[in-house]
């Protein structure tokens, strides 16, 4: 076993960097992993609609059982907990994740998806790449798609051992982070971060002292990135610093990970580190503050 050996200069590429990749020596050439997913669809909505269209050759990664632990029936760990080492390798391994080669995840918009799976695995030491704007930038640049299963052969990627790739926060950790003078980003939509509208959590509210940067203003219209210098400005204008570390969080650590792709694949600020468990961790421990 061995670890993905990637091409690509930074976590996001465009549709011409996979194209170029696709065409390259067999060996080299990129997997390509849908990760279809909206919240609260379902594994069967979610490879359902990822049978209906996907990029040829992909393969279908269920976010909620490779990308994600079981909920515990106290909240703690959040909606969303980190998957256990053998379910994601396991993931992996199905959708056809080899060593040697690079791996690129995509889902249809907007990111969400292909950015947590990016995140968890980095983590683990895997150092995969996000297509920018997903299904929706293939179709634009008229490039084909297909549809139904791919019979994808067995991958045999193995999760390194040694340091994290990432740095993953758990609710105290967080609370050092800010003690030690680090910012906290809330990626979640600011009416959410205000405490209005919510209507997932048992809570409303915000994480005290936390700066609100919803991870999807950060998109453009066509569901790309928006560039280094716009997301210095958003930054910006919601208080926070590009000269801080930064921790992110969101409801369960999805939008989470989109910010944290989004910062860290245009150099704004020190890599962050990512409180997974998210709002729905925090607000389990009635004890915890919090902000309105």
């Amino acid at each position: 076993m061995g670890t993905l050996r990637t091409p690509f200069a930074g976590p996001l590429v465009t549709v011409d960097d996979v194209q170029a990749a696709l065409v390259g020596p067999p060996a080299s050439r990129p997997v390509l992993v849908d990760v279809r997913w909206s919240l609260g669809a379902g594994r069967e909505a979610n490879q359902a609609a990822y049978l209906e269209e996907h990029l040829p050759g992909a393969a279908f990664l269920d976010l909620e059982s490779a990308l994600s632990g079981p909920p515990a029936p106290d909240g703690r760990g959040g909606r969303h907990p980190m998957p256990a080492r053998q379910d994601l390798e396991h993931g992996l391994r199905d959708a056809g994740v080899r060593a040697g080669r690079p791996v690129v995840f995509y889902d249809a918009g907007p990111g969400l998806g292909a950015a947590r799976a990016w995140w968890v695995t980095a983590h683990h030491g895997l150092e995969g790449a996000v297509l920018d704007g997903g299904l929706a930038a293939w179709r634009a640049a008229g490039l084909p798609t297909a549809s139904g299963p791919v019979d994808v052969p067995e991958g045999d990627v193995g999760l390194p051992g040694g340091a994290p790739g990432r740095e993953l926060l758990d609710a105290d950790g967080l609370v050092r982070h800010q003690a030690a003078g680090g910012q906290v980003l809330d990626a979640r939509p600011a009416d959410r971060y205000r405490g209005e509208n919510e209507t997932i959590d048992p809570v409303a509210g915000h994480v005290p002292g936390a700066v609100s940067l919803p991870a999807l203003s950060l998109l453009g219209p066509e569901g790309r990135l928006l560039d280094a210098e716009q997301v210095v400005q958003a930054l910006t204008r919601a208080g926070g610093r590009t000269d801080l570390p930064t921790a992110v969080y969101c409801g369960s650590g999805v939008q989470a990970a989109h910010l944290a792709l989004t910062l860290e694949a245009h150099g704004v600020g020190p890599r962050p580190a990512v409180y997974a468990g998210s709002w729905s961790d925090w607000v389990s421990d009635p004890g915890r503050p919090v902000e309105r």
